[in-house]
């Protein structure tokens, strides 16, 4: 056995194992850990396949910042697991039918799609050697070449999905709320004239007897 394969091996074993202590574990900020772990091994398979440009995405990105966040937002918000946990079984059904939903998607997809996932860059390759072209490109080069010529409807579908995603974040974050004052500008613009001054007409004031007493035996 090369070492090469025992790396992958050693790396797809960890990578299974900390992926079931992300789901099974208790405690959330195990379990971020434990899927930090999982991204790293997953980056370290990206390197045995000489995907250097995917392994480093996918540390910079996963793990230096969403994960971080994750970290962050988990360990300030001081989470009651034993609210979280009490309807846990009455989510059991549907999570079970959205889990096997999505696993039978996975497997169509990559039961039609094995074996001609590499088909295009094995044809850009070949289209390049066809018109002489022999300069040595690199992966995150090859890799930019089909993902906006090849793939750019799904580069696009995807980018879509993201930006309504970022949507409906920011309008959850700013709905109303009953202890948030706001300013409306649509009715500060509206006002007349007539109502931004007001005259009252008030009684003269008046010492109460109290205070006239008080005086008066001092």
């Amino acid at each position: 056995m090369k070492f090469t394969t025992a790396l992958f091996y050693i790396f797809a074993l960890l990578m299974i194992v900390s992926g079931l202590k992300v789901i099974t574990s208790r405690n959330p900020v195990s379990s971020a850990l434990f899927l930090v772990f999982a991204f790293f091994n997953a980056a370290g398979i990206w390197m045995l396949l000489e995907a250097e440009f995917l392994a480093i995405m996918l540390i910079l990105v996963y793990v230096g910042a969403v994960m971080v966040l994750f970290l962050f937002v988990v360990m300030m918000l001081d989470i009651n697991l034993d609210v979280l946990r009490c309807n846990f079984c009455r989510f059991v059904p549907m999570a079970t039918i959205i889990g096997t939903i999505i696993i039978i998607e996975t497997t169509l997809i990559i039961w039609h799609s094995y074996g001609t996932i590499v088909s295009p860059a094995h044809n850009f390759m070949q289209s390049m050697q066809t018109t002489g072209v022999k300069e040595t490109l690199s992966n995150t080069h090859l890799i930019g070449q089909i993902m906006y010529n090849d793939y750019i409807f799904a580069f696009e579908i995807a980018g879509l999905v993201l930006l309504a995603s970022i949507i409906a974040a920011v309008s959850l974050t700013i709905r109303g709320s009953k202890d948030v004052k706001r300013q409306r500008v649509s009715e500060q613009i509206r006002v007349r004239r007539e109502e931004r001054l007001r005259l009252v007409c008030m009684a003269s004031e008046k010492q109460s007897s109290d205070i006239m007493n008080a005086s008066e035996n001092a």
